[in-house]
């Protein structure tokens, strides 16, 4: 794991400033790209969806959606390591039909600002998210200020949730061990019926005698009546408790409370292994037959995994050296055909994800890139079509 140095000479110079805009040496990544991590955290528990998608009450499925939303920070209490930063048109897949019942395609669709397009589909389910994020460095502590809504539609009900992700803060980056805080509030919304879930997750304080890592949370009807109430910790476990009574402001009278979401203890010798547990391990174990582009073939992350530091970061400069490279030849053309009026010429010419397309969400109103299809159909024939961007060759020079 982490190979030791001195951090406070990298740090020194990123007070204030958006850290997915500096290169930083792979000392403080962890052996997966921020794809494969998106995969993880999202789809880890992905067994509350399939839970969820045989409710008969949206309320009580909206509880377990809620859990779900959760459950998806449960692995950063024990990771320290940053996911190396895509390349853009870099892609990942994860084909779990066989265990876990989905498969999952991501794309980074955007460099500046860093943005990644995910879609999973399931027999049951659909879930989709245009990723991006902010991260600022303010001294002694780290913020990750995620961006972007998340979807989720159950298919035989027709139940459209969205929501968005809270901030999370990495504190002691100079002295001290590191360690994850989440904080904020969040709305889990049923588009279709009304509903909402109303979360809290309570930022560390040194005077609170809460619970520490404690999230809260009243699932609503459409009358904006509390019906369901969660409670628990992001890194352990969500239980759900049926409202019979009482109200929000003087107490709430429940029921006994149901385990919605529980995290297995860790392996003790994941400690040793960037804190990865099962799921996260095969992220990066080779597939056969996924896109030249895919996350896997990445071989600056590759000698990292097996501990050659110093190969793994002359590599990395040599692959942002050539995707520097290659924007450069890009904006060069862009201005070429500008100056020309050729504005045929200029689309053209300007980067566009190959397997996701932006479109206006009739929801947010924000353009998001969403699935256009093609991927897992042309994967099936053994034979992709057209010419993929060359990303991986120069890190082997």
């Amino acid at each position: 794991p982490l190979h030791r140095m001195n951090i406070w000479s990298v740090m020194k110079n990123c007070i204030g400033r958006d850290l997915s805009k500096i290169p930083m040496p792979v000392n403080f990544n962890e052996p997966l790209s921020m794809l494969q991590r998106l995969c993880e955290v999202d789809l880890e528990y992905s067994d509350l969806l399939d839970r969820a998608a045989l409710c008969d009450d949206s309320l009580e499925q909206l509880a377990l959606v809620a859990a779900f939303t959760v459950s998806s920070y449960s692995s950063t209490v024990d990771r320290i390591g940053k996911p190396f930063n895509p390349m853009l048109g870099e892609t990942f897949e994860f084909d779990a039909t066989a265990d876990r019942g989905w498969r999952c395609l991501c794309e980074q669709v955007s460099h500046h600002p860093p943005s990644t397009a995910m879609h999973v589909e399931s027999k049951d389910w659909l879930f989709w998210q245009d990723y991006t994020m902010s991260s600022k460095f303010r001294g002694k502590y780290l913020q990750i200020l995620p961006q972007g809504v998340q979807h989720l539609v159950f298919r035989q009900s027709q139940n459209h949730y969205t929501w968005r992700k809270v901030v999370s803060t990495v504190h002691n980056i100079i002295v001290g061990k590191l360690w994850v805080d989440q904080s904020g509030e969040l709305d889990v919304v049923n588009h279709k019926t009304g509903e909402y879930c109303h979360l809290k997750f309570n930022g560390y304080s040194y005077f609170s005698k809460d619970t520490p890592h404690k999230v809260t949370g009243v699932v609503y009807d459409v009358d904006k009546t509390p019906r369901f109430y969660l409670s628990g910790t992001w890194d352990k476990q969500m239980e759900v408790q049926k409202v019979v009574g009482g109200s929000v402001e003087k107490g709430l009278v429940l029921e006994q409370s149901q385990l919605a979401w529980c995290r297995p203890t860790a392996k003790p010798e994941a400690a040793q292994m960037y804190g990865f547990g099962d799921f996260a391990c095969a992220l990066n174990e080779p597939q056969p037959g996924v896109a030249p582009t895919d996350s896997r073939f990445r071989p600056d992350q590759r000698l990292l995994e097996e501990g050659d530091f110093d190969k793994a970061n002359a590599c990395k400069v040599k692959l942002e050296d050539a995707q520097r490279c290659r924007r450069r030849e890009r904006e060069s053309l862009i201005a070429a055909r500008e100056a020309a009026g050729d504005k045929d010429g200029i689309e053209a010419a300007r980067h566009k994800p190959r397997w996701f397309s932006p479109e206006k969400d009739p929801l947010s109103g924000m353009v998001v890139h969403t699935y256009k299809g093609g991927y897992w159909e042309e994967k099936a024939k053994g034979a992709w079509q057209g010419s993929f961007l060359d990303l991986w060759s120069a890190g082997k020079k």
